[in-house]
C-alpha cells in the first residue's frame, strides 16, 4: 500500500471513529432530556444519525468527483454561498431561534447557511489562489479574497454569529498566508482584524456579559455564568478516569445544551481526564493527516483545499 492511499484510509477511519464517538455521547448526554421533553430518549441521536448518513453519502459522492472541476465553478460556489447567507434574512424561509437567524428551512429540512458558506469560501479561495498565485504578493491579487471573505463575514455577523465570523476571518488570514501574501500586507490585515474583535464584543452587551462570565463565571452564577459553572462541575467530577460511560450526573438537566455545545463536559465527566485526552489526540492525528495530504497534493489547488 503506497503512502498516499494509507493516509486517505487512515483519515477516513479516524473520521468514522469520531462520528461514532459523537453518536455514542450524544445518546449519553441527551437520553434523559429526550425522554423528558420529547418522550423519546433517541430524539437527538436520530437527528445526528440522519446527518451522519447524509454526510457519508456526500463524502462518497465527492470522492468520485474530480476536485479540479471546482476551479471552473469557483464563482458559482461563492455566489451560492452568499445567496444562502442572504436567505437567512428572508421571512418564511429563515428560522428564528434564541434571538438569531442562522438557519433556513425547507419543509422538514433545515440548513445552517454559514456551514455551507465556510466550505464554499475555502473552495473559492483555493481555486482563485491556485489560478493567480503569481499575483498573491500584490494588493490587487489578494483583493478578491478579502472582498469575498469580508462579505461572508459581514453577513454571518449580521445573523448574529460572532464565533463563526471569527472562524471564517481566521480561515481567510491563514489561506492568504499559505497563498504567498507579503508579510507587510498580512500585518496590515492582521492589526485591524485583532483590533476589531474587542470592539465587536463591547458594542453588544450580551457578548460583553459572556466574556465577563468566561473570565469569572462565579460573579453571576445564576445567570451568564450558570452554564460555564455547570460544565466545570461536570469536568471536575470526572477526575482521572471518569464516572463511567452513561453515568454522567450533569446531563440530568443540570447542564444546558449538554448534547451539543457542552458535550465535551459530559465526555470528560464520563471518561475522565485520560479519556478526554485520548479524544483530543484523535483530532490531533486528523490534523496531522490533513497536513501530510496537503503537502503531498499533486497541484496547488489540491494543496490549498486540503490545508
Amino acid at each position: 500500500m503506497n503512502e498516499n492511499r494509507r493516509l486517505r484510509i487512515s483519515l477516513v477511519i479516524l473520521t468514522l471513529l469520531l462520528c461514532g464517538i459523537g453518536l455514542l455521547f450524544i445518546y449519553s448526554a441527551s437520553s434523559y432530556n429526550g425522554e423528558v421533553n420529547y418522550s423519546d430518549s433517541f430524539f437527538f441521536v436520530k437527528k445526528q444519525a440522519l446527518g451522519f448518513v447524509v454526510g457519508i453519502v456526500a463524502m462518497i459522492l465527492i470522492s468520485k468527483f474530480n476536485y479540479r472541476k471546482f476551479i471552473k465553478l469557483k464563482w458559482w460556489v461563492i455566489a451560492v454561498s452568499v445567496i444562502m447567507l442572504v436567505l437567512v434574512f428572508i421571512p418564511f424561509i429563515s428560522i428564528h431561534a434564541n434571538g438569531a437567524r442562522r438557519w433556513i428551512g425547507f419543509g422538514p429540512l433545515s440548513i445552517q447557511s454559514s456551514e455551507v458558506a465556510k466550505f464554499g469560501f475555502v473552495i473559492f479561495v483555493s481555486a482563485y489562489m491556485s489560478e493567480y498565485y503569481k499575483k498573491m504578493t500584490t494588493i490587487k491579487g489578494i483583493l478578491p479574497v478579502i472582498l469575498a471573505g469580508g462579505i461572508i463575514c459581514l453577513l454571518i455577523l449580521a445573523e448574529p454569529n460572532l464565533s463563526v465570523t471569527l472562524c471564517v476571518g481566521m480561515v481567510m488570514l491563514l489561506m492568504l498566508l499559505i497563498g504567498g501574501i507579503r508579510m507587510k500586507h498580512f500585518l496590515l490585515l492582521l492589526i485591524p482584524a485583532f483590533a476589531l474583535v474587542p470592539i465587536l464584543i463591547i458594542i453588544e452587551p450580551y457578548r460583553f456579559n459572556r466574556l465577563v462570565a468566561f473570565i469569572n463565571p462565579w460573579a453571576n452564577p445564576l445567570s451568564e455564568g450558570f452554564q460555564l459553572i455547570q460544565s466545570l462541575y461536570s469536568l471536575g467530577a470526572g477526575g482521572l478516569f471518569g464516572l463511567g460511560l452513561f453515568n454522567s450526573r450533569q446531563k440530568y438537566l443540570f447542564l444546558p445544551f449538554s448534547e451539543s455545545d457542552f458535550i465535551f463536559s459530559i465526555i470528560g465527566e464520563e471518561l475522565g481526564f485520560f479519556g478526554a485526552i485520548c479524544l483530543l489526540m484523535i483530532y490531533i492525528f486528523v490534523i496531522i493527516l490533513g497536513y501530510k495530504i496537503a503537502l503531498k497534493a499533486k497541484d496547488r489547488f489540491g494543496s490549498y483545499l486540503a490545508f
